[in-house]
Order: structure tokens, then sequence, then C-alpha cells
């Protein structure tokens, strides 16, 4: 049942039944049944109950006759009584035609008939047009109705009534004058079919139908009845047998196989042979053609691309280049992409990036130009590239292609449009909420996750920082800048590295003496249970800030066996698994 916002129904399946009435169910005005295949086979069948906007209701065979009235085979002929009428099957197991007053107009199971006999007595009693398919004939054998082909004919599909009859020999041509054709007449009494014939005379007996027929090449049936006689031709449709009816219907039958003319089919086999053999030559010289075509240009295009390599690729870059699917650039080509270097977006300490826009696809992206070429530049530029090349993660930044000519070193990344995470955490108007920084923690946390543990070459960056977290468009933090990372052979287990910079405190300067320095008061309001006083005003989970800074406290540890992997670290963030109290941070004091 479909219902509406006011809680009626707009529609239910009981108003529309498919080949089943049950009680108090009823057949709407332009709805119609149809019947299944067979008790077992619940396809649809051959016969159709209708009710018409007429009044009348009407079976037909829908098979293989078009829907019209002539070939209704049952019909309740209350057509013009009355609009919107309905069938209905009451509670007491009789079939009703029932008014738009719900007025019962005419019982239709016939004094007592019970509704579920209604379908097999209209099936003995009338003569459904098309039951039998063409050329077959229905009968009655013990009151059951049954299927008979014409004689020379034999049944199409034999489980099948409809799908009719076929010939069991091959017709000869009108166009021929085969004098070794030999043919009968077999007759048919009682039989009746449609009336589809292309000549009608009148004559004294039945032998003059007989050889007016026989005469005639183009009849293949004749009836006759009373005095006139009717020739068609095949196939016929809507046959049954009628006792009552004199009608007999003279089916043509050919006794010998025609002859052939020997030379026509000759003739055509080697017309088509020739045929044949001239296409066949045609594709194989266009296939040989297209071959050769195929084989210059690949060869001249490896030739090319070899050249190509080989002009861009100095000795000592010959193993990079088998480990980075990186797109190689030249000078000129970045110089074009960055409109000569113009647009400055950042600087780091090996070197200055540019925005620029790959024409082609209109792609932005960002140049990083470096410097000391001659000593960690170089390094730099080798790390990067060989460490970035053979990753891919949602997390980190994607390098998209390098240059390496003369004395030029540059990488070009995919650009990020929301700047760094120090640029949206500084700047009030920019800033993330709280379910927004949460976000940004749990990706920073997997892609190092996937650096440490998950990549080909493990990695440690050393060197994460707000300012080396870009946001794309979409806010997801990416880690950049791998110029201080340092590669793990896989059989490290254990690797310690040492501190960069100077060590020493975060001091807030523009705070109270006693909240100056991050670390100490940030454990002083854990201990106090006075989380909140860290995040001021802004509505927050309390639960999640202190699972956040219980993970921050074990991240900063000073002894490096007591902090926890990145693998824990992302669990512990996503709230997975339980986190202990953290020690207090003795070495800030």
């Amino acid at each position: 049942m479909l219902y509406n916002s006011n809680g009626r129904i707009i529609w239910q399946s009981f108003d529309h039944p498919t080949d089943t009435l049950l009680p108090t169910q009823r057949l709407l005005t332009e709805n119609q049944l149809i019947s299944t295949a067979s008790n077992s086979d619940h396809s649809s069948g051959i016969f159709t109950l209708r009710m018409q906007n007429d009044g009348n209701l009407i079976q037909y065979a829908i098979s293989t006759t078009p829907v019209t009235p002539s070939n209704a085979y049952y019909a309740s002929n209350t057509f013009g009584s009355e609009e919107n009428v309905s069938l209905v099957f009451d509670s007491d197991a009789y079939l009703y035609l029932m008014n738009s007053t719900r007025v019962n107009m005419r019982n239709i199971t016939d004094k007592g008939m019970i509704a579920g006999q209604l379908n097999s007595t209209l099936l003995m009693t009338s003569g459904p047009q098309g039951l039998c398919g063409l050329n077959g004939f229905c009968i009655q054998n013990d009151q059951e109705p049954a299927c008979v082909c014409l004689p020379g004919f034999e049944s199409v599909d034999k489980g099948n009534w409809t799908a009719g009859c076929e010939r069991n020999f091959i017709a000869d041509s009108c166009g021929k004058n085969n004098d070794s054709l030999k043919y009968t007449m077999e007759e048919l009494p009682n039989t009746i079919w449609e009336d589809d014939s292309y000549f009608v005379l009148s004559t004294s007996d039945k032998e003059g139908c007989i050889n007016a027929c026989s005469d005639d090449c183009n009849c293949e049936a004749a009836f006759y009845k009373d005095g006139n006689y009717r020739k068609q031709r095949f196939p016929l449709r809507y046959g049954r047998r009628l006792l009552s009816d004199s009608s007999i219907a003279l089916i043509k039958l050919y006794t010998s196989t025609p002859t052939v003319d020997e030379n026509v089919p000759r003739k055509r086999n080697s017309k088509i042979q020739k045929d044949i053999l001239i296409i066949s030559v045609s594709l194989v010289s266009f296939a040989s053609f297209m071959l050769v075509i195929s084989v210059v240009v690949l060869c001249k295009s490896n030739s090319w691309v070899y050249k190509r390599i080989n002009t861009r690729r100095s000795d000592d870059f010959e193993l990079l280049g088998e480990e980075v699917a990186l797109r190689s650039f030249t000078n000129e080509e970045l110089e074009r992409i960055t409109n000569g270097f113009r647009e400055e977006i950042g600087k780091g300490s090996f070197g200055t990036v540019y925005k620029g826009m790959i024409l082609s696809s209109q792609r932005l992206v960002a140049v990083k130009r470096l410097e000391k070429v001659l000593e960690e530049g170089e390094r730099e530029f080798q790390t990067e590239t060989k460490a970035i090349g053979r990753t891919h993660h949602k997390n980190l930044v994607r390098l998209l292609g390098y240059c390496h000519g003369g004395t030029n070193r540059l990488l070009v990344y995919e650009y990020m449009c929301n700047g760094s995470l120090a640029d949206m955490l500084f700047t009030p108007e920019n800033k993330p909420c709280w379910e927004e920084r949460l976000g940004i923690a749990c990706g920073i946390a997997r892609g190092i996750l996937y650096l440490h543990e998950e990549c080909e070459t493990q990695i440690i960056h050393c060197d994460i920082k707000p300012q080396n977290i870009l946001m794309d468009e979409y806010r997801c933090a990416k880690i950049s800048d791998f110029g201080l990372a340092k590669l793990l052979k896989p059989d490290q287990t254990r690797t310690f590295t040492g501190i960069r910079g100077t060590r020493g405190r975060n001091v807030i300067w523009d705070l109270p003496e006693e909240e100056s320095i991050l670390e100490e008061w940030a454990y002083t309001c854990f201990e106090c249970g006075e989380l909140v006083s860290l995040v001021g005003s802004e509505e927050i989970d309390k639960r999640q800030l202190e699972r956040m800074v219980k993970v921050a406290f074990w991240c900063i540890q000073e002894e490096p066996s007591m902090r926890p992997s990145m693998k824990k670290v992302l669990l512990m963030l996503e709230g997975i698994v339980d986190i202990p109290i953290p020690p207090s941070p003795e070495f800030f004091s």
C-alpha cells in the first residue's frame, strides 16, 4: 500500500489483480486478469478476462489473435448498460457485475456455479479462437479440448498448442511447370475456419470443388458447403471441429517429391563461392597492409621515445628513472607553467615554492625550486623524488614530476588551494571547528602511519609541523616536504633519530606566567580536571578533549620506548583502544 501525508491510501495492489481474484476483490474498469500458463507455471498464459469501459466482461485468447470483439469467445453481453462496471468476487463464492453504486447488476456464475468453475466451463462450451495456432484445429476428446494439425503438417512445439503447425514437406513454386508433381485432396469433415478466401464460386457437387482446386496451383485448401466452394492459401486460422456444421475442408497434399532444376542451384553456388573468395582476398590484403603500417609506426615511436629519454637522463639519474613513474619537465616548460616563476607562495629551508598551471590540462601545480644544489639541495632532490614518487595516500601531497637538467633541480607537486595548517590555525576567520580539528589530527596520523609501516620503503619525516601540513580544497590534511626524510631499510625494526633544531619549551609570551609554558599548563589542567580551560568558551565534547590531550602527552615523552607507535596513536585518537594515564612531563621542569 502507498499512503499520502494524511495517512490515506493512494494505491494498493488489492485493486490491481493479476491472475486471481480473492474474496471481496474487484476487477475494475479497464483492468484485466491474465491466466497462468499452467497450474504449476505461473508465467502469463494465453487467456485474458477484461472488464471493458462499456460495461461488457469479455474473454479473449490473446496469444495469436488481435483483441477485437469478433475474436472474443465469452461475453457477458452487458455492454452499454452502465459505466464504471466492475467484476466482484463476493464472499458467498459468486461472481457479480456491480455498478458504480455497488448494486449487483448480474450474477454471472449461472445459478449456483461457483467461481472456480468459470474458466473450465467457458473452455468446454466455447470456441476460443487461436487456441490451436496456425494450421491447427480444436477437437473434443472426452469433453476435454485438444489440438490437431492439418494433414501434411506437424506441431511446431508439442508442449505448446498455440505455437501451431508447420509443413512436413517442401512445397513447389507455382512459377515452375513441373509435370512430375503429384498430389491428392484430403477431406476434413465438420470443420470450420476463418474465411480468408481469394475465390468463391458455386458448384453442384464436392467433386467439382476438388477438380477446381487441383487445377489451381495457388489453391492449397478448399472449403465446400451447400453447393458453394472457396479457395484459400495457407496458413489457415481459427479451426475447430463442429459436428453440427456440414462444412468440408479439402487439404491439398503432395504425394511425390518435386523435381529440381539442378543448374540453377549450381550457378547460384558458383556465384556465392566467387563472392566469398573475393571478400576473403580483400580482407587478407587489408589486414596485411594495416599490419605493415602498425609495425612501421611502432618502430618509429619506440625510436623517438628512446632518443627523448637519452637526451634528458644523465648517467647518475638512470636508477631514479626506473624507480619513479613521474613526468620529466624541462626548465623551459616550468618557466612557461609558472609564468617566469612570478607568483611565490612559500619558502622553506631548501628552496622557494611557486604557483603554476599546466596549460594542456588547466591543472594548478606548486613548483618547488631547490637551492644549494651542490650540497644539501642535490641530496634533498634525490630523497624527495625517490620517496614521494613511490608513495600514494590521500593524506600525502602527491609529487607529479621533476626537472633534472644541468644545475636545475625542481619538483612539481599538486597544488593545495587552502595553504598550510598554520595559515588556518592562526587566521581567526578561517580557523577550523573542533570536529574539523579532530579530522585533521586523524588524517595526519594516517599519513604518518602509511610512511612508517605501509609504503614500500619506510620513511621517518622528522619535520612534522603545521607549516608542513597542507590543506586541499576539501580541507583534507596532507603531509608535505620530505626534505628531512630518512629512509628505513626493510630489515630495520628500531631506528632512533636525533632531535632536530634546538630543544626548548613551547612558550606563549602573551599569556600569564603560569600558562606561558604550554606543556606544563596543559598537564596541570589535566590533573585538576579543568581541561576546558584549554579551549576557552568553545563548545566541545569533553571526553574527546581528554582523549586528545592524553594522546599528546604520550607522544612527547622524552624516552622513545614510551612513545606509542603511529598505529596505536591512530587507534587511540579514534577511541578504539583505551588510553592509560600519561606520566608527568618532568623533563619540562
